[in-house]
């Protein structure tokens, strides 16, 4: 990658591993985010966010191949954003490294880098669930990810203005990924106002699978160590200690999310679910920069103002982020960007500087962190903004309900539950009706066989009347 390269020596086979595997790692996240989102949310709205995040994540990274990781890493047009010298991803070796990343192949680098760039978009899916037509979401994740994503990754992660003159701290995400996407995510769900039934449930929508969602949020806990660890580009001793202020952080911020809702009401298995990534997402921009003992102390901070913030966004200003997108990703990666300011230690990574708490006890950094939040934050708003009035003008924003059909068959043709998706049970045919009976029958029969088998002496018939005769019908 010209001036970037070293040489061919300078590939470490340990470290490449480790990124290699990270980056497999963070790939999962995306079926995860799916998984997780259309768990909690309604029968309805399964196929949408399969086909959005699915569909969305091939799309974005066919964009970076094209040209997105030149945009982003590419020489710097005056800090703004890159320029096309590696269009295609032509002169990016697998056999040599970047000055990004001197002990894995560039190539590597590039792939590594892809993962985040096309599951940040995706995070604001669960903010406009059931609103947005699949149409508007496509140019929405098209424009935002060229308008938004690149020019702030390259700002920060690439040569661009906030890393070679302030000399900002983002090790993971915090403002590149979840302050962007939170930041947009509060501004689509203004934008296009409540779901149906909003006022009935106050928001807060009952699960359709709550199992599922826990599948998804597992696998999210899981790969966040490639998404975090795999940041550090190394598989010694920074990756471990970054591995290990993600757990603390996240399994802290969890126990704050769970304790708050037994206090309120009873103790909740979503709530804990959300306090975990929350933990996640927080820890992000400072775990490869601070003390692990610390990211345990930012795990409870990150747990009390992201419960807190649901609360003002979602009951007090009556903002419908459906899956408060805006509270779990977008607070919490400010804040924990902001902590590099306070809790940062150059003794945990050469390349990080002391916050206010250590070193000299300079407050620079701080400032910094702040001033990077900011400018980020206001970015992601105002270019949301003017994006989300364009599309509606062209192709229009919301999904106008059709009759008799509901979100996912409007939208898709297609239904994720074949009998769950239907509420009213008036609205079943015969056969269907028939095929759920003699379904229920099917499961009795078995049962009961391995009941008598069990006990053989037992007089056990293996049909009560009810089913007798209804299947006799």
């Amino acid at each position: 990658m010209n001036q970037s390269m070293t040489n061919p020596s300078c590939i470490n086979t340990g470290d490449t591993t480790w990124v290699l595997v990270s980056s497999i790692s963070v790939l999962s996240m995306m079926p995860a985010l799916a998984f997780f989102e259309a768990g909690l949310l309604k029968i309805t709205n399964t196929v949408s966010l399969v086909t959005q995040i699915i569909g969305g994540a091939s799309i974005l990274s066919v964009m970076w191949h094209l040209f997105g990781f030149t945009l982003v890493f590419g020489r710097t047009w005056a800090g703004v954003i890159g320029n096309f010298d590696y269009i295609f991803m032509l002169g990016v070796p697998y056999d040599d490294c970047a000055k990004q990343a001197p002990h894995i192949p560039a190539a590597l680098y590039a792939f590594f880098q892809m993962m985040f760039a096309s599951i940040t978009p995706l995070l604001m899916t669960g903010a406009f669930v059931e609103r947005l037509k699949f149409k508007a979401f496509i140019i929405l994740i098209i424009t935002w990810e060229i308008l938004i994503y690149y020019p702030v990754a390259h700002w920060i992660w690439g040569d661009g203005w906030l890393k070679t003159i302030f000399e900002v701290q983002d090790f993971a995400g915090g403002l590149v990924v979840h302050t962007t996407s939170g930041v947009s995510a509060v501004v689509c769900a203004i934008v296009l106002g409540h779901r149906r039934n909003f006022d009935l449930y106050n928001g807060e929508f009952p699960p359709s699978n709550l199992p599922l969602a826990a599948l998804g949020g597992a696998l999210l806990w899981t790969a966040w160590f490639g998404f975090n660890g795999g940041s550090a580009l190394t598989s010694g001793s920074l990756a471990v200690s970054t591995v290990v202020a993600t757990q603390r952080a996240a399994v802290c911020s969890g126990i704050v999310w769970l304790t708050i809702s037994w206090i309120r009401n009873k103790p909740s298995a979503i709530a804990v679910l959300n306090g975990v990534i929350a933990g996640l997402a927080g820890i992000t921009p400072a775990s490869g920069f601070i003390d692990p003992q610390y990211a345990a102390l930012l795990g409870v901070i990150l747990g009390v103002a992201s419960y807190l913030s649901v609360i003002l966004f979602k009951r007090i200003l009556r903002i419908d982020d459906a899956l408060d997108v805006s509270s779990v990703h977008g607070v919490t990666g400010i804040i924990g960007s902001i902590a590099i300011g306070f809790f940062g230690q150059k003794a945990f990574n050469k390349n990080g500087a002391d916050g206010l708490f250590f070193g000299n006890n300079s407050a620079r950094q701080l400032g910094v962190q702040i001033l990077a939040v900011i400018i980020t934050a206001l970015w992601s708003a105002l270019v949301t903004i003017l994006l989300l009035n364009i599309i509606d003008r062209i192709v229009g924003l919301k999904v106008e309900p059709e009759e008799g059909l509901d979100f996912d068959e409007q939208e898709h043709g297609e239904k994720a539950y074949i009998w769950r998706h239907v509420s009213d049970a008036d609205a079943l045919t015969k056969d269907e009706i028939q095929a759920i009976i003699h379904g229920s029958i099917k499961d009795y029969i078995r049962s009961q066989e391995g009941l008598d088998s069990l006990n053989s002496s037992n007089d056990i018939p293996l049909l009560p009347r009810s089913y007798s005769t209804i299947n006799e019908k």
